[in-house]
């Protein structure tokens, strides 16, 4: 294989921190340093240390706060009655600094010497992490999976079980049957133990949408300015994009968005908002931006396999795949996932694995070690997210499947408007992009290209970035 470079450094100085002002949360008044009153606060700090000024922000306020590891600085400053955006730029010194809010959650707080992506440091937690025993997948209990052996008839053997067919994958001659109810289900299953025309019975699991971007009050990150170059005549890129309905992204990116394709029926999104998708869409283009030079001839193809729901299946991933393998999109982006080992999705991979295509998923947001499907099949590449000293975040999935480690936010355009999105999911189409820019600058087989990323991208080994702060 020849040799590739991977352009880490240059990744992550492509992906400009946001700047923003959000409204600040009232803080219960400090005798010792600080008092915020409403969007006023003030101060008298002396030989602070970074780390009990955040300690003492997040403890105050309830924000998440998240540091660069290497970030340092000591704080003395006192004023009254300063806006927040002037109080944080007094507090913090030279350091850089993010404040975004979220939806029914606290405000995350991110502090930094170089990007944003940079901030994995904990400083308060943002999540409770349950170390037990992870619940069980979700099924959905009215649905079987069969795959039938050849010359098997499937509307017979559902007419008999009462059941209707409402989704299949040739390829693999496998069927998405429904019934009336789970009862029903659960009684076909004993049924089928018995058929010799049924090679494999499965259950269908759920997979949850993933989480939507957060708006920004305001944000010095400057807009996509990515030009179309005409595709080759040969070997020409498409970054299938498995995920949910997609939007336009105006009329400049719009011509690197080829027509979408909906598997599970046509979505209506929300039309002042973005959806996971759209936003996937435009970090891969951040990525092929900062890869490319700003210039390139691959092209996105949106797959939607949530619809109108909040859920989608493991078979309909499944089928949202197989027809962007079929379309001859190469690499393919999911930036989902689920506890849910669902054999009719890995068999779906494999195949794709074995005609060269390459796929990313995110390997989960929760810092736990247990497996996150698709990431954890061994013919994806598995996406988390982390700093460029490849520590991995500390809210990020470290489990030793995970195969790369990128950026876990990015800021995105919408009507005029800016959002952030932050997770593995943002790092996933990173690496996405990634990989095509990579395939198109070098000429590379993106089978070469993903052996190249798995070997210098891969995270420290039993590394995350550091733990949260003491107390907490």
């Amino acid at each position: 294989m020849t040799t590739l470079e991977i352009p880490w450094s240059r990744w992550f100085a492509g992906v400009v921190a946001a700047w923003l002002l959000s409204a600040a949360p009232v803080l219960a008044a400090n005798a010792t340093a600080l008092t915020w009153r409403a969007d006023r606060v003030d101060a008298n700090v002396k030989n602070c240390p970074l780390p009990q000024l955040l300690e003492q922000i997040a403890s105050e306020s309830g924000w998440q706060v998240f540091v660069e590891p290497d970030a340092s600085y000591t704080a003395s400053t006192k004023f009254k009655n300063l806006p927040v955006q002037d109080a944080l730029r007094m507090l913090l010194g030279k350091l850089n600094f993010a404040v975004v809010p979220q939806s029914n959650a606290p405000a995350r707080l991110y502090v930094f010497h170089t990007s944003m992506n940079q901030a994995t440091q904990l400083i308060r937690p943002a999540i409770v992490v349950n170390l037990k025993k992870p619940l069980p997948p979700t099924i959905v209990p009215d649905e079987l999976i069969l795959r039938l052996k050849p010359g098997a008839n499937i509307e017979d053997i559902a007419r008999a079980l009462g059941a209707k067919v409402i989704g299949k994958i040739d390829g693999l001659n496998a069927y998405r049957l429904k019934f009336d109810s789970a009862d029903s289900a659960d009684a076909a299953r004993e049924t089928l133990a018995g058929n010799t025309d049924i090679a494999a019975v499965e259950n269908n699991y759920v997979i949850d949408q993933p989480a939507l971007p957060q708006p920004l009050l305001a944000s010095s990150t400057p807009p996509l300015t990515l030009q179309p170059k005409a595709p080759p005549s040969s070997g020409r890129l498409v970054v299938g994009l498995v995920d949910t309905a997609i939007q336009s992204l105006g009329s400049q990116l719009d011509v690197f968005m080829e027509k979408p394709v909906s598997v599970t029926g046509e979505a209506v999104p929300l039309p002042n908002t973005p959806t996971h998708a759209t936003s996937m869409a435009e970090t891969i283009l951040r990525s092929l931006e900062d890869l490319t030079g700003g210039s390139t001839s691959t092209r996105i193809k949106p797959y939607d396999v949530y619809g109108r729901q909040p859920t989608t299946t493991s078979f309909g991933a499944a089928v949202g795949i197989t027809q962007a393998v079929n379309d001859g999109c190469n690499p393919i982006n999911l930036s989902f996932g689920s506890q849910a080992d669902s054999p009719v999705l890995h068999d779906v991979i494999t195949q794709a694995s074995k005609q060269g295509v390459v796929l990313f998923a995110a390997a989960g947001n929760e810092p736990v070690t247990t497996p996150t499907y698709p990431a954890a099949y061994p013919e994806v590449t598995a996406v988390t997210a982390g700093d460029a000293q490849k520590k991995i975040a500390s809210y990020a999935n470290y489990g030793s499947f995970v195969d790369a480690i990128a950026p876990g936010t990015s800021v995105v355009d919408f009507q005029g408007q800016q959002y952030l999105v932050a997770g593995t999911s943002a790092a996933t189409a990173y690496a996405s992009g990634m990989a095509a820019a990579i395939a198109e600058v070098k000429s590379a087989s993106l089978t070469d290209v993903q052996t190249a990323m798995r070997q210098k991208l891969a995270p420290i080994a039993n590394s995350i970035a550091p733990a949260p702060s003491k107390g907490n």
